[in-house]
């Protein structure tokens, strides 16, 4: 089968399988599609932009060389997560002993792009606000992080976190209940009204509490 130019209509699937086939530009179509999400994962994962980068990359690589053996058991993009997130897990899990994780530094935005600050939407304690959130989630076990940033973070259903973690859908319940409860430690001044630096803050404006509550929606359902 070849791809060629023209994708519509045109399968994951279908394009995992022309690259077997020797189609020089399906898997790179294939990546195009996913590109987006595969990085926010990565990102939020390792919390450096470097190191997610090079997960990524070799994340990628390793799909590239094991396609053959992608036996449709899930959906490709599934599949891909799974290989993206086992590749960040492995560098998380080498520098966990470590007390300071690299973050990034309000140069760049989340979608791999860069700005000169804040967004001006966005109130700069606002961003202080994210900074401190993300400096949160990066200081919890591996598989907690992984869980919050598939489900609270990127909005993925319960069912397919833990399709990509390869875990039952109760530890994956339980990994994010944990998280929750570690970074609800951490954030209590932010919770409290206080953001860091002596202001007052309105509760409803810190940001993980609203991503939760749209998270325990979603298990409810």
């Amino acid at each position: 089968m070849t791809i060629g130019g023209a994708t519509e209509g045109v399968t994951d699937a279908d394009l995992l399988r022309a690259h077997v086939d020797g189609d020089p530009g399906a898997f790179a179509e294939l990546v195009r599609r996913h590109r987006d999400r595969l990085w926010a994962v990565a990102l939020r994962t390792v919390g450096d932009r470097e190191e997610a980068a090079d997960a990524v990359q070799d994340a990628l690589l390793s799909a590239h060389r094991a396609a053959a053996r992608f036996r449709g058991d899930a959906q490709v993009t599934t599949w891909l997560h799974r290989i993206v997130v086992n590749a960040c897990l492995d560098r998380v899990r080498k520098r966990q002993a470590h007390p300071t994780v690299p973050l990034p530094d309000g140069r760049h935005t989340d979608d791999g792009g860069t700005a000169g600050g804040p967004e001006p939407a966005a109130p700069v304690r606002d961003h202080e606000t994210a900074l401190v959130v993300r400096q949160a989630l990066a200081e919890l076990p591996a598989e907690q992080r992984a869980a919050l940033v598939l489900v609270d973070v990127q909005g993925y259903p319960v069912a397919e976190a833990a399709e990509i973690l390869g875990v039952a859908e109760g530890t994956i319940k339980s990994r994010c209940a944990r998280g929750r409860a570690r970074m609800a430690l951490q954030l209590g001044h932010l919770r409290k009204g206080d953001d860091g630096h002596g202001n007052h803050q309105p509760t409803g404006s810190v940001p993980s509490r609203s991503v939760q509550a749209r998270s325990e929606g979603r298990e409810r359902r």
